[in-house]
């Protein structure tokens, strides 16, 4: 829920007062008066696009772990064993980088496997 909309709701719809407001939501009486006092709807607070240090090397991994996937379990690279492969390449990043692009890999794939509806 949008917290804009229910600290409104609150205060002019079930009369609830601004210090108990306060209280719900651990935000600031005078945050809250803002609100109340804002046209606006929402506040939107922009997350800038970085390039990841991994972009360069993100095709190659996926390459990488398409292979392994067709290899037995005891045969697999670990993910540190891949982070440490891929700073040989050149790769000057971290390896939660690496362990969190092999996660979501790992789930787009899985994603992709599942069936829709009752596995017809």
């Amino acid at each position: 829920m949008e917290l804009l909309s229910v600290i409104r709701r609150w205060h002019y719809r079930d009369h609830v007062p601004i210090r108990e407001i306060e209280r719900r939501t651990r935000l600031s009486r005078n945050t809250i008066r803002k609100y109340l006092r804002a046209e606006t709807v929402e506040p939107e607070f922009k997350i800038p696009e970085r390039p990841s240090r991994l972009d360069p090397f993100a095709e190659k991994l996926a390459t990488w772990l398409a292979l392994e996937t067709s290899k037995s379990r005891k045969q697999r690279r670990t993910g540190r064993r891949l982070h440490v492969d891929l700073v040989a390449l050149g790769y000057d990043g971290s390896y939660g980088r690496v362990a969190a692009f092999i996660r979501n890999w790992k789930a787009e794939q899985q994603r992709a496997r599942q069936t829709t509806g009752r596995g017809v």
